[in-house]
């Protein structure tokens, strides 16, 4: 009986260094993640510092202290607010608003998910995937010609859908992850991105144009030297500086606007049943560009979303039909809504009478494209291939 009852402390004792070794690993993994977590919004500080440096420049030191004419005064400092008003709702809108990820009909069940880690035949793999993705829109694949699937989500991908490392989640139409507003730029808020870089140019080149005279008066001695002088000098070196960058990045979401391309896909153009289609999203310049911002033209300048669909679906270019897919989901009823008021077209996108397809010929199908679309599959592998 001593024994015994010796041998219990004993056993806890010699416990104790594991169970104390792992509560310090954790305490060691949060700390990192803090860690991580403030670095990146170190960036965004940034942003905010330069912008709270800009706005004490231009109102107190330029527009109060330094103009001398009144109606000067009025209108610039109306005019600069209503950009800083502006850059800073759309700033804020971009870097707060959450990227939407794929709905539940695109995670795998649990058996399913059962099924793939337990099979280690690629053909078992291939016929989960297959029947998962029957009944949901998808359009695009691998440069394998395999379902795209995520390993870390668990779930197959929707069209223009990639899986962000550092959100470690899928999302949704995703443009990039973008450190400056420590957020991903996606379906959900690439338009306030958008605007963001539209306003943040704005406000440059607004403080560059009437910053110009006063800077060149400061630089020829033709005004006497006070302590506005160095943050006259140095607000406007650094708005013709953001400017030149803002204006080139602006330009280019611009063009990938024009041609309803995300940032990746301009990078690696989408792959489709029939083959790679750099174009296979282009609807023309005006519904590429209502694509993001909506059809209300009232509310295009303003960062409010209004970018049609739920993100897990899109029209696109493309007449012939996937053979692979179904022309209408199971469980979807006629009008095409789901139970959870995600909208899936009754037929698919590539030929769905979309409002922003207009073309009739484009929801028309001939044998001949059909057996076109066949004879150029030359790859019927249906492999799991991961990609971001």
């Amino acid at each position: 009986m001593g024994v015994g009852k010796m041998a219990a402390p004993a056993a806890a004792s010699s416990g104790a260094p594991g169970a104390s070794g792992s509560r310090g690993r954790l305490r060691g993994g949060g700390v990192r993640r803090r860690c991580q977590w403030l670095i990146y919004w170190v960036p965004v500080l940034f942003i905010c510092t330069i912008l709270a440096w800009s706005y004490y420049a231009y109102v107190a030191q330029l527009c109060l202290l330094t103009m001398a004419n009144i109606g000067e005064k009025v209108v610039c400092l109306l005019a600069y607010h209503l950009f800083f008003i502006m850059f800073l709702w759309s700033y804020w809108k971009t870097i707060f608003t959450l990227p939407m990820n794929p709905s539940k009909e695109f995670h795998l069940n649990y058996a399913d998910k059962e099924l793939l880690e337990r099979e280690p035949r690629s053909e078992t793999h291939q016929e989960v995937l297959r029947r998962a993705a029957r009944d949901l829109p998808i359009y695009t694949r691998t440069m394998s010609g395999a379902i795209r699937y995520c390993d870390r989500c668990q779930l197959v991908k929707p069209d223009r859908c990639h899986h962000c490392s550092v959100c470690d989640k899928c999302i949704l139409k995703m443009d990039h992850h973008c450190p400056w507003v420590n957020n991903c730029v996606g379906f959900s808020n690439y338009k306030f991105f958008l605007l963001f870089l539209a306003y943040s140019l704005l406000y440059c080149l607004f403080i560059v144009a009437t910053d110009l005279q006063y800077f060149i008066r400061f630089w020829t001695n033709g005004l006497p030297d006070t302590q506005a002088k160095f943050h006259i000098m140095f607000l406007f070196f650094a708005a013709a500086m953001f400017s030149v960058s803002l204006s080139s990045l602006f330009g280019y979401h611009c063009w990938l606007v024009s041609k309803n391309k995300s940032t990746l896909e301009a990078f690696r153009a989408p792959i489709f049943r029939h083959g790679t289609d750099k174009n296979g999203f282009s609807l023309g310049f005006s519904k590429n560009f209502r694509q993001v911002f909506g059809d209300e033209k009232k509310y295009w300048l303003l960062p409010v979303f209004t970018s049609p669909g739920d993100g897990c679906s899109f029209p696109t270019c493309l007449v012939s039909q996937d053979p692979e897919q179904a022309s209408t989901p199971a469980g979807i009823s006629s009008s095409g809504r789901n139970e959870n008021n995600h909208n899936f077209p009754a037929k698919p996108l590539r030929d769905s009478q979309s409002h922003l397809l207009t073309d009739p010929q484009s929801w028309t199908e001939t044998s001949a494209s059909i057996e076109k679309s066949k004879l150029g599959m030359s790859n019927p592998a249906l492999t799991i291939e991961n990609e971001t």
